[in-house]
């Protein structure tokens, strides 16, 4: 499986946490907004993906350097195991088994005070313009559901890839954030209920173990002891 479709399936399964978490804010900037309210909403989540993009293409040429800048195969089995533990730990999470990847948006808050204030200049929302830039603001909300998928992006291995990750991600994500904007609640009622979490989280961590398993060299990192903490 691809990367792309990994944070595809990562990002629809992990639903019930956008929706949880995002849920608010999709139902606010509907109500803020003026004009066709699907257009609005669109033009919300357009903006939203694209600055998941824009995060994915600067993670995605980080981890391109990385393989420049150390042997290729360590790097890509280094980078392929976090993005992986990562998502492994995003699983427990969706499941309501665990709640370690939550602290990982605490990386994020300090660039988020900087962001944040940005979102009153498209107030009032009254174009798809607006929408759009108060959607890009959005995407800078700290996330641990955002920040695993972004390893993924590293482990990508280069801007463009590590852009359209993001960019199915966010597709993924569409399905329960539409519903969120236009307050369909028996849709999001639905999705919170616990067998609903942790059928989605188990399948998240089922990819992740999947992942670790076609992770380019890891067993012979593991026998070569690299991967041991002694």
């Amino acid at each position: 499986m691809s990367l792309a479709a990994a944070a595809f399936l990562a990002g629809l399964l992990g639903g019930v946490h956008c929706a949880g978490m995002c849920g608010g804010i999709a139902a606010s900037l509907a109500a803020a907004a003026r004009g066709p309210m699907l257009q609005r909403q669109l033009a919300f989540n357009a903006g939203r993906i694209a600055a998941y993009c824009v995060a994915g293409a600067a993670v995605g040429a980080t981890g391109g350097a990385l393989l420049l800048a150390a042997p290729v195969v360590a790097a890509q089995t280094a980078m392929f195991v976090i993005a992986n533990a990562l998502m492994l730990m995003l699983g427990l999470y969706v499941a309501g088994w665990g709640r370690a990847v939550v602290r990982l948006e605490a990386a994020g808050s300090l660039l988020w005070r900087h962001i944040e204030p940005l979102r009153r200049r498209f107030f009032p929302i009254d174009s798809n313009a607006k929408a759009f830039g108060a959607g890009a603001v959005w995407g800078w909300v700290p996330c641990g559901l955002v920040y695993s998928m972004l390893a993924l992006a590293l482990a990508s291995g280069g801007a463009l890839d590590g852009a359209l990750v993001m960019a199915a991600f966010g597709l993924g994500t569409l399905p329960n954030l539409l519903a969120a904007g236009f307050a369909a609640q028996q849709v999001l009622a639905l999705r919170r209920r616990p067998w609903i979490r942790q059928s989605a989280g188990a399948l998240i961590i089922a990819l992740a173990l999947v992942g670790l398993a076609r992770a380019p060299g890891l067993g012979e990192a593991i026998r070569a002891g690299w991967l041991c903490i002694a």
